[in-house]
């Protein structure tokens, strides 16, 4: 299997993480910040959709493993799952699609003598990551045995194999406020392998008064030629995010938050959908 080195990559990490000293234990307060407005951070997030009866379902979370003395470098693990629930009748909640990303990453941060545009640091964050898709028993249709909507995947079956391994690279200039960003990721392997190996990424947060913010992530992602059965050139994805941190109810780690979103769908299984909606919710910050 092509994860292979990708798992055995995290387990050492792991290993070596439990033989380090005290000062090196699990940190949840990672060095670098995940990005606000990214869906494909691991975190953990309830995100009802507001036009339609979904509810998006995220658990996992970024860990920093060690930091050096001067708290320049970081090493840290990933592990994220995102999950597309259908809300029914009953407080049923079928899971029609669900992601898993495990991962490790490294992090370098630099405080600027001089500021730049108003910024006084600059960090980046690297990352080697596997993710894979499945659809569940919410896809499912139990009366006719088969699986729902065949027609819609990217080649008119299911089930069909969705595997990536990837690298991912964000730098940022940021100060006590606010923080812009640009990504690029790169697919070393991938299943299906019609696939283009490259995204763009670019955001910007801005913290506003009362413990408000307003955050924008926008990625260049291939788009997904249903004739010639490959991606053909790129499709731009907008997520936009307007929240409220509970910090005077002291709860300074959750925020309640309003999404919309506008692009090419986050979940494997449905790599090749266009899709347009809003979320509000709530998402915590470990």
């Amino acid at each position: 299997m092509h994860n292979k080195p990708l798992a055995l990559a995290c387990s050492l990490l792991l290993l070596l993480a439990s033989s380090l000293p005290a000062q090196a234990a699990i940190r949840l307060d990672n060095m670098f910040s995940p990005l606000l407005a990214d869906p494909m951070e691991p975190r953990i997030a309830v995100m009802p959709w507001l036009d339609e009866d979904y509810l998006q379902l995220d658990i996992g979370a970024s860990a920093d493993l060690y930091r050096n003395d001067s708290e320049t470098i970081a090493v840290g693990i990933d592990f994220g799952t995102w999950s597309l629930l259908q809300r029914s009748d009953n407080f049923k909640f079928p899971v029609d699609t669900i992601d898993y990303l495990f991962g490790i990453n490294m992090t370098y941060r630099n405080p600027l003598d001089e500021p730049l545009l108003g910024f006084d640091e600059f960090s980046t964050r690297i990352r080697l990551s596997h993710i894979s898709a499945h659809f569940e028993d919410g896809h499912y249709d139990e009366d006719t045995d088969e699986w729902m909507n065949p027609e819609a995947t990217p080649f008119g079956t299911i089930p069909f194999t969705y595997s990536r391994e990837f690298i991912n690279l964000v730098a940022a200039l940021s100060n006590d406020r606010h923080r812009v960003y640009l990504g690029y990721q790169f697919l070393w392997h991938t299943i299906p392998d019609e696939i283009s190996r490259h995204a763009f990424q670019a955001g910007v947060e801005l913290s506003t008064p009362g413990n408000t913010y307003l955050a924008a992530d926008f990625k260049l992602l291939p788009e997904w030629n249903q004739n010639k059965q490959e991606t053909d050139g790129f499709h731009g994805t907008w997520n936009l995010q307007a929240g409220w941190r509970l910090t005077t109810l002291g709860l300074g780690n959750v925020r309640v938050a309003c999404n919309y979103f506008n692009g090419m769908n986050r979940h494997g299984m449905y790599f090749n959908h266009d899709e347009e909606y809003t979320t509000l919710g709530v998402i915590v910050d470990l």
